[in-house]
């Protein structure tokens, strides 16, 4: 026992202090008291006569001191609080705050250094007086829930739970309900680690848990959920018995009038739907669950009142706090690769700076894809869980989800309530990501439906419909791609006439659905039919929007994927919107000039820049050679803005100007030509196997290989500087893929160019040089290379003869082959033949039949 005992001063002052807790006094006054938390302790376990307020702050103090500085507390001080906190267990007045503490003494001491603290705590729960096993079971569960691992282990040769967790389950059919909760929390707190002790006892554990399944009280009900949720997830095998059962249940509770029982039932069906090892498990449930979790989709009455949406409210203006805010990513050149899966279609696109190695390298951008994010309500939801699920369904199941839902799909679009129509489209868009192949017969039936919803006005007045029908809409395009052609005409006419009914908010998601439709299609878009339907709404906005809104980013965005798919269709409209993106340019470099020299000014968002840039880009690369009369008329010159921009600090902006260069170069250079001794000093420094910036390096190599085909032998210069740069990223096996593919391209250009310069480096570099484009689409660009690997090697052969197999790899999988570069082909292979004589079978023994049947029937070899 200790001896300890405070002194009146001390006491006296700090109970000053805890009385003044909703004002605290400076906390060096505290520090000044000796023994501080020996007093704490005493306050709060040896003077009764006190406040309880006064004695429960005490405890709350001694807590956090606890956990925020217990090594440095002194032993003598730790066991004077066990002491009486023990001695206090269950105190009608203090026992809250008692077990607080001793919880944090448990976990910041670790388990093993107080053993007494459970075997008196266990105790107590078989004592007479139901306020001490309250008491005493509330700071067990607070210790299963912050040391469950210390527990799962043995402890001076006693494994604990061994004997708590027998005893927690025989508190499942306790009177009390704070009782039963308890002991269902402290025991499922142990399924994540699956614990021997729980697993030795799991029959009792599963038999005390469905007698609870029908219990009186809520919170326990959802304990229950939340303790089947968890056996689904770490150790499903025991539920298999039970699982009709439970399938019964949890489809129960999920349709229950308590949102919270019904979103921790909910939460089964997404565990159960993303694990697939339990698919055949599931499988025979689908029936029963898939119309359940569409039901649960429809907006509750908690969602509408929190989204204060009303039925009818497409005329209502959107407030400026409802509106996300929009940030634009910079355009990154990428190479079309064979494999569609492998690429979205189209050499370039938008997409997400990627300074970090991603092995997948994935092509899209989910920023902004959260297909069930209600961007004014971002809690988790029930509706919000059903949709995940749903959605995990229709990617695991496909066809046979697909067909449960079709039918209780189109009743919910046919519906006169707009609640329903929402969830419907909602559940569409789920459909559409999960089974394309099994939804596309029934498109001649959707997608009037989504029509209807997009902009018919009579059908649909809510705002929430029209979210959903353009999320889903956009979800459709980007899995149907080109087999929405035939319906081009009513889907733009649907589209157009939305511009006109849709809010600012929505009108945000307009663009982008119009955007991606573009970018799926491509030239089909480019039908006088089409042009005369979808660009007076896009050129009406064009006007209205004033050049510092941020409604510009998804507008051009979505400008950039009109011009790429039409091509010089959109020749008719590309002069205006050309003089403003340069006129956008050139007023934030203004304006960065003058926020430069005088610091009161605050320096402009270059996001205006950067979109403008990328349309410019975009203008370009439409119109190719016609451009060149827009680029000749500009004023300032193009050259000039642009080489400040391709120095920008932001490198965003960088990236953005080199894809610029890169257009300028192919399409108009000889209005860059004057200027090209002074951009390519610049243009080699971002060429950097360091980059920080990976997009910008991307950028730089691509535009240098196309200044390089245009300028011919006069690049001399900067060819060894740009060749050292460009091995050092080749043979690197961290590169990024994008970036691995454009070196490779720049590199064949310039041995093109200069076989003699780069062909005796060719044994470095042919291995990375030939893995990197043998998957991309045959095109000028890739041709342009490989005929540039035809020189190389032709000026030294014995630099590419020990990837010959390789070579031939390329060579039978090039699809559509120019007839000069088939010929440098075949006089190679012929080459390599001649050179090997007798050892050129045994060459061959190492090349795939696949791959030796093309060069017969292509090449005679």
């Amino acid at each position: 026992m200790s001896n300890w005992q405070p002194t009146e001063q001390g006491l006296s002052d700090l109970l000053q202090l805890l009385r003044e807790a909703l004002n605290p006094t400076d906390s060096h006054v505290v520090q000044e008291i000796p023994d501080y938390n020996s007093y704490l302790a005493f306050i709060l376990t040896q003077m009764p006569q006190e406040d309880q307020y006064v004695r429960s702050v005490a405890g709350l103090t001694l807590k956090n001191n606890i956990r925020a500085h217990f090594p440095a507390l002194p032993a003598q001080v730790i066991e004077y609080i066990k002491e009486c906190c023990l001695q206090h267990i269950g105190d009608p007045d203090i026992g809250k705050a008692v077990g607080i503490v001793i919880a944090a003494i448990v976990e910041r001491g670790q388990i093993q250094n107080w053993t007494q603290a459970l075997q008196v705590l266990m105790q107590k729960l078989d004592d007479p007086n139901t306020v001490v096993i309250e008491n005493a079971f509330t700071t067990l569960q607070k210790i299963c829930e912050d040391c469950s691992r210390d527990l799962d282990t043995v402890v001076q040769g006693i494994q604990p739970l061994e004997f708590m967790i027998p005893k927690f389950i025989s508190f499942f059919n306790h009177p009390s309900d704070k009782l039963r909760l308890c002991a269902i929390n402290s025991t499922s707190q142990f399924i994540t680690l699956r614990s021997v002790p729980l697993m030795n006892n799991m029959d009792a554990f599963l038999a005390a848990l469905f007698s609870r399944a029908t219990d009186d009280n809520l919170d326990v009900r959802k304990a229950v959920c939340q303790a089947l949720v968890s056996l689904l997830e770490m150790c499903p095998t025991v539920l298999f018995p039970h699982l009709p059962n439970i399938v019964n249940y949890m489809l129960f509770c999920t349709q229950s009038d308590d949102s919270d029982l019904a979103l921790e039932a909910c939460e089964f069906w997404l565990v159960f739907s993303e694990q697939d090892d339990l698919r055949e498990q599931l499988q025979p449930f689908l029936p029963r669950v898939v119309p359940v979790l569409l039901k649960c989709m429809v907006y509750s009455e908690l969602d509408l009142l929190t989204l204060g949406g009303e039925e009818d409210d497409a005329h209502v203006a959107d407030s400026e706090q409802d509106i996300k805010p929009r940030f634009h990513k910079a355009n990154l050149i990428e190479i079309e690769r064979t494999n569609k899966d492998d690429l979205d279609e189209g050499g370039k696109k938008k997409e997400k700076e990627e300074d970090e190695d991603d092995e997948e390298d994935e092509d899209y951008d989910d920023d902004d894809d959260d297909d069930f994010d209600d961007d004014l309500y971002g809690d988790w939801t029930l509706r919000k869980c059903s949709a995940a699920a749903l959605d995990v369904l229709c990617t695991a199941f496909e066809g046979e989800v697909i067909n449960i839902l079709m039918p209780l799909l189109k009743v919910e679009l046919e519906s006169s309530d707009w609640l329903h129509r929402e969830c419907g489209i909602l559940a569409l868009g789920a459909a559409a990501e999960g089974g394309m192949k099994e939804i596309a017969p029934h498109l001649p039936e959707l997608v009037p439906y989504l029509f209807t919803n997009l902009s018919d006005t009579k059908a649909n007045n809510n705002k929430r419909v029209q979210e959903a029908a353009c999320s889903s809409f956009s979800l459709l395009e980007e899995e149907v791609t080109k087999g929405l052609v035939p319906y081009l005409h009513p889907i733009l006419s649907t589209l157009a006439t939305a511009f006109d009914k849709y809010q600012h908010r929505n009108l945000l998601l307009l663009y982008d659905t119009v955007g991606t439709l573009a970018d799926v299609v491509m030239d089909a878009l480019n039908q006088p039919q089409f042009i005369e339907i979808i660009m007076p709404p896009l050129t009406k906005k064009w006007q209205q929007i004033p050049d510092d809104s941020t409604d510009l980013f998804p507008l051009l965005e979505c400008l950039s994927s009109i011009t790429t798919a039409l091509g010089k269709g959109f020749k008719p409209f590309a002069e205006p919107v050309y003089v403003r993106c340069v006129n956008l340019v050139i007023k934030t470099i203004e304006e960065c000039r003058l926020a430069a020299n005088d610091p009161a000014r605050e320096m402009p968002d270059k996001d205006f820049m950067i979109v403008a840039l990328d349309l410019l880009s975009g203008i370009i690369q439409a119109l190719n050679t016609d451009a060149e009369h827009l680029v000749a008329n500009t004023n300032p010159p193009v050259v000039q803005f642009l080489s400040i921009c391709i120095q920008d600090e932001v490198p965003e902006v960088r990236q953005s100007a080199y894809a610029v260069l890169g257009d300028l170069a192919i399409s108009c250079f000889e209005q860059i030509r004057p200027v090209v001794p002074h951009l390519m000093p610049l243009v080699v420094s971002q060429i950097d196997p360091q980059a920080e910036h990976v997009s910008v390096c991307n950028n730089a190599t691509w535009a240098a290989g196309e200044i390089a085909i245009k300028w011919g032998r006069e690049i001399q210069p900067y060819v060894e500087q740009m060749l050292h740069r460009l091995f050092m990223l080749i043979v690197n096996p961290q590169i990024q893929r994008t970036l691995l593919e454009n070196v490779a391209i720049t590199v064949g250009r310039l041995g093109l160019i200069f076989p003699e310069i780069v062909s005796p480096h060719l044994e470095t570099f042919i291995h990375p040089w030939l893995m990197a484009l043998i998957p991309i689409r045959s095109n000028d660009e890739k041709a342009s290379a490989f005929s540039g690997l035809c020189e190389m090697i032709k000026a030294n052969p014995g630099g590419g003869i020990n990837e010959l197999p390789n070579f031939c790899n390329a060579v039978a999988a090039y699809q559509d082959t120019p007839p000069s570069l088939a010929e440098s082909f075949g006089n190679i292979l012929v080459g390599y033949k001649n050179m090997l004589g007798q050892q050129w079978e045994h060459a061959m023994k190492s090349v795939p039949p696949e791959t030796r049947g093309p060069l017969h029937e292509r090449y005679g070899i």
